[in-house]
């Protein structure tokens, strides 16, 4: 066994310098290639985080009537706290919403309002931005309600904007991955072929089929390796130096996360390419 071990690093580092322009070729459509995926795959997680920020900023707002009695107010207070679909709501009161308007309202405007015209208001976060919909229509009615609002439109937009991105990005790390599977594969069989006298030579002596595949699917691993380090390297360079919005930035966690996947990918369709490209030379 540790000689058999032996001679396969032996023969796949020889083989791997031997046809050593075949061996860069083979790297650097692993490299391109993955970090193309890598590059879509940063993009699908990028707009995933866009959108759960976004959600976690979608107020509903249940404004109160001016006049609105203590009891409704509890009651309605009662019925959001008890309603599943609301993350959290926080009571403004009528001095607080008083002093909101004058904020945002010019002095012309205020000037005719007084606390008591202001109405109490709940600021809710809904679990997700399309519960919006529903709270809108349970409490417009309510006793002492005097609207409901939320950014019911914006919310539309923003759920088909990002559900098309994140469909855009997915399809494109599966097209390119599939891409790059064929380009791996073909780049691979090339340098099978180009030696497929030697392996014919090997058969004939009476060397066993596992025999003659293993140098060929290390060198296949090594190159796949190399390729998916070089890879890792420029999607590392994509996520330090392009200057993605604060809400699209993503942490480090999603790019190891990513950089795993490549490597992965990487690995296996290097070992995989080259045990397939090999079968076919097997058979003399």
């Amino acid at each position: 066994m540790r000689v058999y071990f032996r001679y396969a690093i032996k023969e796949t580092l020889s083989n791997l310098w031997r046809n050593r322009m075949m061996t860069i070729a083979a790297v650097l459509t692993v490299a391109v290639s993955l970090s193309l995926v890598g590059a879509a795959l940063l993009l699908k997680q990028s707009a995933a985080q866009a959108s759960a920020q976004w959600q976690q900023g979608t107020r509903v707002i249940v404004w109160m009537q001016p006049a609105a009695s203590q009891s409704e107010i509890s009651n309605i207070q009662g019925e959001l706290a008890n309603l599943p679909i609301v993350k959290k709501c926080v009571f403004f009161t009528q001095l607080q919403d008083y002093n909101e308007a004058k904020q945002l309202l010019n002095t012309a405007e205020t000037q005719t309002l007084t606390v008591a015209d202001m109405p109490t208001s709940f600021r809710c976060i809904p679990t997700v931005p399309a519960n919006a919909f529903t709270v809108v229509s349970q409490f417009s009615n309510q006793p002492g309600v005097y609207r409901v609002t939320a950014p019911i439109q914006a919310i539309r937009e923003m759920n088909h904007t990002i559900r098309v991105l994140q469909i855009v990005f997915l399809a494109l790390a599966g097209v390119l991955l599939l891409s790059a599977t064929v380009l791996i594969l073909n780049t691979i069989r090339m340098a099978i072929f180009a030696r497929r006298r030697e392996v014919s030579v090997m058969k004939l002596v009476g060397a066993t089929n596992w025999f003659i595949r293993i140098p060929f699917i290390t060198e296949g691993f090594i190159q796949g390796l190399l390729g998916s380090g070089v890879a890792m390297l420029l999607v590392t360079a994509l996520h330090i130096w392009y200057p993605l919005h604060n809400v699209f930035a993503l942490s480090t966690s999603a790019l190891w996360g990513t950089n795993a996947v490549v490597l992965i990918v990487g690995v296996v369709i290097g070992s995989v390419g080259s045990a397939i490209a090999i079968r076919r030379f097997l058979d003399v």
